[in-house]
């Protein structure tokens, strides 16, 4: 691929328009990176209060797999990436025949069903020394039958659409798989063993069109029901040796299918007897990650500028971490107070602290578990930022507060 160099002008005597999929946070955050370097910016989402479309220099209000919307996407961008892996594979095979597209509708494709998922990890295992939990596909009665008594007790996760805990039931035995499988109306799943987990992890990297490829150390991750609430990135948040496994992982699992974006892979830290514990792939995201948010302000480059980076054929610089940081996830909660009643948070108290950095998404309406922004905190050293971040989470009422 041919670079599109920033400042770049086209045939209408603009410079170089990047189209995003999608117009979530997500999309917002990757246009205002783009913006930054000079490109012009299309989102394609058929929300019209969509965050990215807000602040796009176009907006096509269509849905995903339009027609009409990805030839007018198409005409417009010099390069097309997504902001969530439930973008059409199709649609961004469509817009490949025509303009680069990253990551490719074959590596999105992939995430968006856990069978194929599973199958990419256990074929790289062998390269990357990491594997997932052992698990069953269940698409049939005769696989829910045969089910080994081993891998239970487990999680059944629906083999689509599942994301922040979404279409996942932990079930003991038998009787209880055969029941979830049944509420779950007999999509197809896959049924993970439950191991002892110890902590959770994601590594985020980027890679480009010449396979050059580059990224930030782990970060260590809290979640409360399913949704992501903190976000430790630190040297010390996980024992070093496992840091070094997970990056080694994360860039065979994209160089195996020769991905070309910002990909996020997520870890489980398993108690297996050892001192520090085993690694265990979970799953991937084709696209920038909400643990990745803290890049936006603890690092020289952010996961968004590589992604702008790498779907364009600029240079991938390898990011410094200049501050210790916790990022803490901002759900529609905050606005309500215990009474269930709409309040305004205290941003004026939070933003007194030391070291704080607040992103809101733009979205017009709060609700329960809906991400609205999230709180960055750094500092000059540890002690200060947990500090900071304890007392932006009391202001807050945020949870996971006994994991800070």
């Amino acid at each position: 691929m041919q670079p599109v160099f920033p400042g770049t002008v086209s045939a209408a005597g603009e410079p170089a328009t990047l189209g995003v999929m999608g117009g979530g946070q997500l999309g917002r955050m990757f246009v205002h990176a783009a913006q930054r370097l000079g490109y012009f910016t299309a989102v394609l989402d058929p929300d019209p209060h969509s965050p990215a479309g807000l602040v796009s220099h176009h907006h096509i209000q269509t849905g995903y797999s339009d027609a009409e919307g990805l030839a007018q996407l198409s005409a417009l961008c010099a390069a097309v990436t997504t902001e969530f892996e439930n973008v059409p594979a199709g649609a961004l095979q469509t817009l490949a025949a025509t303009r680069p597209v990253a990551p490719g509708a074959a590596c999105v494709a992939i995430a968006q069903n856990r069978i194929e998922e599973k199958s990419h990890f256990v074929a790289c295992a062998d390269v990357s020394g990491v594997t997932c939990a052992p698990y069953a596909v269940i698409e049939s009665q005769a696989q829910l039958d045969v089910v080994p008594a081993d891998l239970l007790p487990g999680i059944l996760k629906t083999a689509r659409m599942g994301y922040d805990g979404k279409g996942q039931v932990r079930v003991k035995n038998a009787a209880e798989l055969a029941a979830a499988w049944a509420g779950l109306k007999g999509v197809p799943c896959v049924l993970e063993k439950l191991l002892p987990l110890k902590a959770e992890c994601s590594v985020i990297v980027a890679r480009g069109w010449n396979g050059d490829i580059t990224g930030f150390a782990p970060q260590r991750n809290v979640h409360v029901d399913g949704i992501l609430a903190v976000t430790h990135a630190y040297a010390s948040n996980m024992p070093a040796a496992l840091a070094l496994r997970a990056q080694a992982a994360t860039k065979s699992i994209a160089n195996h299918i020769g991905y070309v974006g910002v990909l996020c892979v997520e870890f489980f830290v398993i108690d297996d007897g050892s001192e520090h514990g085993g690694l265990i792939v979970n799953e991937m995201a084709p696209r920038p990650h909400n643990s990745g948010h803290y890049t936006m302000d603890a690092c020289d480059v952010s996961q968004f500028d590589l992604q702008v980076h790498a779907m364009t054929g600029l240079p991938l610089p390898q990011p410094r971490q200049h501050s210790p940081a916790i990022m803490l996830n901002l759900l529609g909660d905050v606005w309500f107070d215990a009474a269930g009643t709409d309040r305004t948070p205290d941003w004026q108290a939070v933003l007194a602290l030391p070291g704080t950095h607040l992103h809101l998404y733009g979205k017009l309406h709060a609700r329960p578990g809906r991400k609205m922004g999230h709180l960055n905190i750094t500092g000059p050293d540890l002690a200060s930022v947990k500090a900071t971040a304890h007392q932006a989470a009391v202001i807050l009422g945020l949870p996971g507060l006994d994991r800070l």
